[in-house]
């Protein structure tokens, strides 16, 4: 019954089955793991998926009016990356890095350059708050941001359109069409094909077409109820269609009951989870939210007035927010782990509303992580053009007028990021970084996901009393101690000695045994750590 399940927990490798960790997190103490469905529990397959929406979505923009050319858009996967920042004023698509530095431009498919750029935006720079950017963060926003190019492209090359001398769109005759227009009907387009369009329908008539099947989750959904923990599922999506997909999904698998268990207890996909809420309206289920009700699962539809009684397993609710939800199963802040891919919706909703640990699911992980391995060599380049570049300039003081030419070294690091960049599969690049510099997306993935990985499955590799150890985040004065040292002594380890640790939680590499009051800072220097508390070389107190 289980060669199976052994076969499957043990694939954690340095390119796939990780996952990665901002904030140390003890799984012993978390008692809920909350799902999300789209692109988590269900992963839908690339590219075509995102051809379907694609298609679907232009059929939307013909009918209430656009050109009867646009037939003729096909998806292109090496173009969009998630991440980007829609200008709608001036039609650009921006790459953006932490601070709202630009670092790439495009104008439909055209890439600006930086000449360009400045030329647009002075400074370079963008406010991520000004209601004039739309970010793109999710995966169902990588058709809209094709398509967003390509309908830029199309207006801007048409012979019958011309620019308009503000550049903010095109005009043709008596017709003036705006980049924010444009944004405006892309973007009704986009839920129209979602809320009430057939896509769904279409989904559900070709699951093997465009879902994947991973026979580790039904495995790893098991091993939580195994060890005693609830799970719970929250999904924006409505019943009929959930009902239908995890059919899909693990209903093959609810036949293969626990050990120790009765033949029933896991007869249906619903069994798998304690608490299921379907058509959640996140980001909303995470503040004011919308009315609770139950489903009559006979109808598929809700049932009038408001639920207020006590949740029940294998019941089936509508609505209602995150609090209320809190609240009747019994649920405290750190007491969830909470998994989803909308890095808003889910993650920082979650995070700031009510302290829930968050992991974000980042598909594009494993395929960042094996880039970064077969290009070590460029990594290598760039390390060392930049102690060059330092070496130009030490022992120069404000006595020195003369200016050392930095120029060759900065023209070879600008064509070796150019390189990097060009070896992921987006023309864009990667989702995290341009050369040396994180994205908004990394930015916002760390500030908020305490844990990421590919899939929500890479759980699977791990035990339920695992401790996720984050590491020392240096500042850039600990970093040039570290980086002074390794270079004098030949190594080429980014981390300080002093802060290195061991395999084992909690344990250094020194072999000096620390005084007292060196234990005692050092117990004062992680109190911020709050799994700490109850984890001492690696074991619970």
């Amino acid at each position: 019954m289980e060669t199976l399940d052994e076969t499957l927990g043990h694939e954690r490798d340095f390119a796939k089955g990780r996952i990665f960790v901002n904030r140390s997190l003890n799984l012993q103490r978390i008692k809920f793991f909350g799902f999300d469905m789209d692109y988590t529990l269900a992963e839908y397959r690339s590219p075509e998926y995102e051809e379907l929406g694609t298609e679907l979505v232009v059929e939307r923009l013909l009918s209430i009016g656009y050109p009867q050319d646009l037939k003729e858009a096909k998806y292109d996967p090496t173009f969009p990356t998630r991440g980007m920042f829609f200008d709608k004023v001036y039609g650009n698509l921006l790459k953006v890095d932490q601070f709202g530095n630009i670092l790439a431009c495009y104008h439909g498919f055209k890439l600006y350059t930086s000449t360009e750029v400045r030329d647009v935006y002075p400074n370079k720079k963008v406010q991520a708050s000004e209601p004039r950017y739309f970010i793109l963060n999710t995966l169902f926003n990588l058709p809209e941001t094709f398509l967003m190019a390509y309908l830029v492209n199309y207006f801007d090359t048409h012979e019958d359109y011309r620019e308009l001398p503000t550049r903010k769109g095109v005009e043709s005759g008596n017709v003036l069409i705006s980049y924010s227009s444009m944004h405006q009907d892309l973007r009704g387009a986009v839920d129209w094909v979602h809320m009430r369009g057939t896509m769904k329908q279409i989904t559900l008539d070709n699951l093997d077409k465009y879902v994947v099947k991973d026979s580790r989750l039904p495995l790893l959904l098991r091993r939580m109820r195994e060890n005693e923990r609830k799970v719970f599922l929250i999904t924006n999506s409505d019943y009929d269609y959930t009902n239908k997909l995890m059919k899909h999904l693990l209903d093959d698998s609810a036949t293969l009951p626990p050990p120790g268990t009765g033949s029933d207890s896991f007869a249906g996909w619903k069994s798998f989870f304690d608490y299921i809420v379907v058509d959640a309206r996140k980001p909303l289920f995470f503040g004011e939210g919308t009315v609770l009700r139950q489903i009559d699962e006979a109808t598929g539809t809700p049932k009038i007035g408001t639920f207020k009684g006590q949740i029940e397993t294998g019941s089936v609710y509508t609505g209602g927010n995150s609090e209320q939800f809190c609240d009747m199963i019994g649920a405290a802040g750190e007491d969830v782990l909470y998994v989803g891919d909308h890095i808003f919706g889910d993650i920082l909703k979650s995070k700031k509303q009510h302290g829930w640990r968050t992991y974000l699911v980042v598909r594009e992980v494993d395929e960042d992580l094996q880039v970064l391995v077969d290009n070590a060599d460029i990594q290598q380049k760039m390390t060392a053009l930049e102690d060059e570049l330092d070496h130009l300039f030490s022992g120069l003081d404000s006595h020195h007028t003369a200016r050392p030419n930095s120029r060759p070294i900065l023209e070879k690091l600008k064509r070796l990021a150019f390189d990097f960049d060009s070896c992921f599969p987006s023309k864009q690049g990667s989702i995290f970084r341009s050369g040396s510099r994180q994205t908004f997306f990394a930015m916002q993935a760390a500030r908020y996901a305490d844990l990421y990985a590919s899939s929500c499955t890479n759980l699977i590799n791990y035990p339920f009393s695992f401790f996720f150890r984050a590491k020392a985040q240096l500042m850039p004065h600990e970093y040039d101690v570290s980086h002074h040292a390794n270079v004098s002594s030949g190594q080429m380890t980014s981390t300080p000695r002093a802060l290195r640790r061991s395999p084992v939680a909690g344990k250094e590499t020194s072999k000096r045994r620390p005084s007292p009051s060196t234990q005692l800072r050092r117990f004062q220097s992680f109190v911020h750590d709050e799994d700490d508390e109850d984890v001492y070389d690696g074991e619970k107190k």
